[in-house]
């Protein structure tokens, strides 16, 4: 394998993991547009991919350019939904829900208060998951390999494919299980279907552009879906956060 491939594992692996250990949505966001970026970019790395496309005397596969595409779109429209539902509302424009506002509020100012004190006991678990994850992504391409009947001659290329796509989709169910949030859910879905769509990518005998545009068009509609249910959420309970629409039912 390339250094160039390495540098894409490491960027994929330490965005998947941002995802499923920050809180905040601003790491993630920028983590799930890194996470686009450098997958394009691996596949583009690959030798069935062939340029079909000239841009100033340069040659590059339409592809690539789907993937950066659906990044950008993912995180514009995700960024839009929590700059929109992040915000605080005055007392003055509450209705019936004013109780339950009054309590979130409260609980929000506590939180905001300890925010930059946060305990790393609150990180264990998530901290813990993703290494477990990646053990189990580096161990079952050996156990269970995919792509090693494609890449007969490239063992360490399979491997890589195969390390990539079981930890996009693991770190995505991870982030689906500690999902507090609907953001954070949405990002967990998106990480699955993206390691479902390098699967099909790497692994396919004959790359289908049209095929690879419709998974790309499912993606953005999953990510306007979370943001529809976000708005819906938001305006029942002024807040995304699961846990807290439990208790303000």
């Amino acid at each position: 394998m390339t250094i160039t491939i390495w540098i894409l594992m490491t960027l994929l692996v330490a965005s998947g993991a941002v995802i499923a250990i920050m809180r905040d949505w601003r790491f993630s966001l920028i983590a799930v547009l890194v996470n686009y970026i450098a997958q394009g970019l691996f596949i583009a790395q690959q030798q069935f991919i062939v340029p079909d496309l000239v841009i100033a005397g340069r040659q590059f596969s339409s592809l690539v350019f789907i993937k950066l595409i659906t990044g950008v779109g993912v995180a514009i429209i995700l960024g839009i939904t929590a700059l929109t539902f992040s915000r605080e509302y005055g007392l003055e424009d509450l209705d019936e829900f004013s109780l339950a506002e009054l309590r979130r509020a409260a609980r929000v100012a506590q939180r905001a208060s300890t925010q930059e004190n946060r305990k790393f006991g609150d990180y264990i678990v998530p901290i813990w998951a993703t290494l477990l994850v990646g053990l189990a992504s580096f161990f079952l391409p050996r156990v269970l390999p995919l792509a090693v009947e494609m890449y007969p001659d490239q063992l360490g290329l399979a491997r890589a494919i195969d390390f990539i796509w079981y930890w996009q989709v693991f770190i995505g169910l991870i982030s689906l299980v500690l999902a507090t949030d609907i953001l954070k859910l949405g990002l967990g879905l998106l990480l699955c279907l993206s390691g479902l769509d390098l699967l099909y990518t790497t692994l396919a005998n004959r790359i289908n552009i049209l095929a690879l545009g419709t998974l790309s068009l499912v993606t953005l509609l999953l990510a306007l879906a979370i943001a529809y249910l976000s708005g819906l959420l938001y305006g029942r309970f002024k807040t995304l956060n699961l846990s807290e629409t439990e208790r303000l039912k």
